[in-house]
């Protein structure tokens, strides 16, 4: 087990924390990582774009011209998709493009992408983060203290107070630890976890 500093939000170390190596020190499987990454990015595409066909497009009720005897091709409909303003030929319609891979494939991604951000040293535990109101601004000056950019962080349970201080903020965003996933920590450059969220992480991907 390797052991990991634990920060105040003042960027005071005030404790070490045993991190699992077959969750935090495990090889990076780049292959599963893409796959999971390619799995969330598909499920959250719309698949709202949609054209009508010649049954759908408005008017065309009446026969343009008479079968037989004017020298023009014959034609039964204005909306014939060969017309102007006709209907659109095997054009897109509204479809789910979500897929699923195995739970093993999902957990194995997870437990790479974490062990990746500690092998960059991008990864940095709070024993806690004390706020009693609502700020903005409070919450921006821990950000700029630990010089994070772009930064997830990851806490153990609901709180509205850092939820609220933190969603203003750009390129911060913050998750419970369920909710943690690949395609976000590949997204934010630095993450950062509450020391109770790690025991929440490490007891999920080794169930």
């Amino acid at each position: 087990m390797a052991l990991a500093d634990v920060f105040d939000i003042e960027k005071k170390k005030v404790a070490e924390v045993e991190l699992n190596d077959a969750v935090f020190g495990a090889d990076v499987n780049e292959a599963t990582i893409y796959e999971v990454v390619k799995m969330q990015r598909a499920s959250r595409r719309s698949g709202t774009s949609a054209t009508k066909g010649r049954n759908e497009v408005s008017g065309g009720g009446k026969k343009p011209w008479r079968q037989k005897g004017t020298g023009r091709a014959r034609s039964g409909t204005s909306r014939s998709p060969i017309w102007r303003g006709g209907g659109i030929v095997f054009g897109p319609q509204p479809r789910n493009y979500a897929y699923g891979v195995p739970k093993k494939v999902r957990k194995n991604a997870l437990i790479s992408a974490l062990s990746l951000k500690v092998k960059e040293e991008k990864m940095t535990i709070l024993r806690d983060f004390p706020m009693e109101a609502i700020s903005t601004k409070a919450f921006q000056k821990v950000v700029d203290r630990f010089g994070l950019t772009k930064a997830l962080f990851v806490i153990d349970q609901d709180n509205a107070v850092l939820m609220k201080s933190s969603r203003n903020i750009k390129n911060v965003k913050m998750i419970r630890s369920e909710g943690i996933n690949v395609y976000d920590l590949l997204h934010y450059e630095h993450l950062v976890l509450l020391e109770p969220s790690i025991k929440k992480i490490e007891g999920a991907l080794l169930a």
